[in-house]
């Protein structure tokens, strides 16, 4: 059997988008990938990426929210930024390949629930789409 990737999204304070992106991963891809996420600066992991990634059936609400300090001294055979903050202000992290896609900050969204929830859903549904065309 094959040594599955390892794979390390990167974003600011791994709240929202490098969450879903270990989420999804892991749930969809899983075989082939052993998922992680961290921030530059560990917060918590936002309510509304859980429900997002809820309304499809992946569960993240175990996720905690981590700093890469957390995984100095490790490897990774991909290590991902998701946000251009986070590929801009991010030391030097080991890897034997790296990709960026910046995506919008949903955690930034305002308006009543269901507009700030739309944009959540709107930001995983392009994780995925990229994650199937990048990880499938």
């Amino acid at each position: 059997m094959r040594r599955r990737k390892s794979v390390l999204f990167i974003c600011t304070h791994n709240s929202a988008r490098s969450q879903m992106a270990e989420g999804l991963l892991r749930h969809f891809y899983g075989h082939k990938y052993e998922a992680a996420s961290a921030g530059i600066v560990a917060t918590k992991v936002n309510p509304y990426a859980i429900e997002a990634m809820k309304e499809i059936g992946v569960d993240i609400s175990s996720h905690r929210s981590k700093s890469i300090e957390e995984f100095k001294g490790r490897i990774f055979d991909i290590v991902v930024t998701v946000c251009d903050h986070a590929k801009e202000t991010c030391p030097f992290f080991p890897g034997k390949k790296y990709l960026h896609r910046g995506f919008e900050d949903p955690s930034r969204a305002e308006g009543t629930p269901e507009e700030i929830m739309a944009k959540f859903r709107k930001v995983r549904d392009e994780i995925l789409l990229w994650l199937e065309e990048n990880f499938a």
